[in-house]
């Protein structure tokens, strides 16, 4: 029997990353992009096994047990997550799984590569126990690795975007142009080689009562055109970019065609009878075409879904809408960010406060419940605005909504900013997490970092023991619903920053030129 290529894990990660909401609230999601990568080796012949140690609940000990049975030309551990911070989050846990499949089989090739290990290659190479890791996507990286490996001599100076060690000195090969062809060459996820039955949605995204098993998260297109300070998205695929030909001020923004979309929901329902999906794209609610193509092909095939995705305030069309309810968009998420005008421009969301509140409107007048994302410690961020961000989100009172504080997530330019500016960072890995326990958000250019968790929590639990939410709730979802909203904020999460096990100076972000604005020249703060 010829030897396995190639072994894919997905590292587990929840326990350190949710505290206690992990357990039972979170979400399970299936490992979209090593499901993408296990498809485009498998179409280049390789052959491919994955290891779903967050699904199956598994530590870096047995990851590495089952690596060293299955004896593969390469381990690769796969650091994304569900949305772009998590790439950087679950750092720690694939890092602990590169120690031990090397404890395990010193000789065993293992490659790092993801959003996180893309925005920083060599620190990551330097740092970590890999032999390898990948500067852009991955893709052609992995194949050409494994084709390296097999030969008696690795011509290691041939694999696209591959970062080794030479001797003493870290070298870093040009990447490939990004992946153009997605419908031939990586027609979705090797949906064959998950747990497919461990899978389960997010507490919020089944709260009118449905089962949250099975579920699945799926891509239908890669990247996003915006420019959002606070967001990493686009860092796995910077190199591929650049090898493109693509200016370094644009950003990559590449689809799947409805037709091999709906391929891959035809699977989810009738092989694994799957009705809760997630579509994973950073901003799916974009291009009315491609919109508009793939609800017209869920329509006619009446799965009865129960689907959420991204859009932007300022990304809906005519005409979107009343397809996506029919579809089953039953979720859209929108990121308001904040209840300042300025503090939102300051990041590059172009939007003001009266759009906020339409789209709210037209969203949820289509039956379409919302998922309100909001950030709190952004750098124009005061205490009067962090108050107005949730004074807005009291006032939409939306069906869900995350709080988060804002991170210098490497890969973004916040990060770049914290950088140059010499700003404490978190410690580890975890601390990217929002919901860790040494959990380390950005200061701003008024506050310190430990205003800005303490408030994020506190907006938390006033949010939603929020009598006028609850009500809304019950009337909507009934009083099953309540108690699960009750079960939830039942939890609360240790932070060490906040009882002085993690000691961080009260450094701020530099100011920007010009006076600051007082709280009343503060524009579009709140409606209440």
């Amino acid at each position: 029997m010829a030897r396995l290529d190639l072994v894919l894990v997905n590292p587990a990660s929840r326990a350190g990353v949710y505290q206690s909401l992990g357990a039972e609230l979170a979400a399970v999601e299936n490992p979209v992009w090593a499901g993408l990568m296990a498809t485009f080796c498998r179409l280049k012949g390789l052959s491919v096994e994955v290891i779903d140690a967050e699904a199956e609940e598994i530590g870096p000990a047995t990851v590495a047990e089952r690596v060293r049975h299955l004896n593969p030309v390469l381990a690769a551990v796969v650091v994304y997550g569900h949305q772009p911070s998590a790439s950087t989050q679950i750092m720690t846990a694939a890092g602990q799984v590169c120690t031990a499949i090397k404890a395990e089989t010193p000789d065993q090739p293992v490659l790092l590569l993801g959003g996180h290990v893309a925005a920083r290659p060599e620190r990551t190479l330097r740092e970590e126990a890999a032999d390898y890791v990948a500067a852009g996507e991955g893709l052609h990286t992995l194949v050409g690795l494994v084709e390296a490996l097999k030969s008696q001599v690795p011509a290691l100076g041939q694999v696209p975007g591959l970062v080794y060690r030479d001797g003493g000195v870290i070298r870093q090969n040009a990447g490939r142009p990004l992946l153009a062809d997605l419908d031939g060459e990586m027609p979705g996820v090797a949906w064959d080689l998950l747990p497919m039955a461990k899978y389960r949605a997010h507490n919020w995204h089944c709260l009118g009562g449905s089962a949250r098993q099975p579920y699945a998260a799926v891509y239908t297109t890669l990247g996003c055109p915006y420019h959002c300070s606070f967001c990493c998205i686009q860092a796995p695929f910077k190199a591929g970019e650049e090898a493109a030909g693509i200016k370094k001020t644009a950003n990559s923004y590449r689809a799947w065609s409805p037709g091999v979309v709906i391929a891959q929901i035809d699977t989810l329902v009738t092989k694994y009878g799957v009705r809760n999906i997630k579509i994973a794209d950073e901003m799916f609610v974009l291009t009315r075409r491609h919109v508009l193509g793939i609800c017209d092909r869920i329509i006619d095939r009446g799965y009865g879904l129960n689907i959420w995705a991204y859009t932007r305030v300022d990304t809906i069309k005519d005409g979107m809408l009343e397809k996506l309810k029919r579809a089953g968009f039953n979720w859209l998420a929108i990121g308001i960010e904040a209840g300042a005008d300025r503090v939102r421009k300051d990041v590059d969301k172009g939007f003001d406060q009266e759009d906020v509140i339409r789209t709210v409107r037209k969203v949820r007048d289509a039956g379409i419940n919302v998922i309100a994302n909001y950030i709190f410690g952004l750098p124009e961020d005061d205490h009067d605005t962090m108050r107005a961000t949730l004074d807005t989100a009291l006032e939409l009172n939306c069906e869900f909504a995350n709080f988060y504080s804002a991170m210098a997530y490497p890969g973004s330019p916040l990060y770049t900013l914290a950088a140059a500016n010499n700003l404490p960072l978190p410690a580890s890995w975890t601390g990217y997490s929002q919901h860790s326990r040494d959990c380390l958000p950005l200061p701003t250019r008024y506050i310190p970092a430990r205003d800005v968790l303490q408030f994020r929590d506190a907006a938390f639990q006033e949010y939603y023991t929020s009598p006028s939410y609850l009500q809304m709730v019950e009337a909507k979802f009934g009083p099953a619903a309540v108690e699960a909203v009750r079960r939830m904020t039942a939890h609360r999460l240790d932070r060490d920053l906040l009882t002085g096990k993690l000691d961080v100076p009260p450094t701020l972000l530099p100011r920007a030129d010009g006076p600051r604005r007082r709280p009343a020249e503060l524009l579009s703060l709140t409606r209440r």
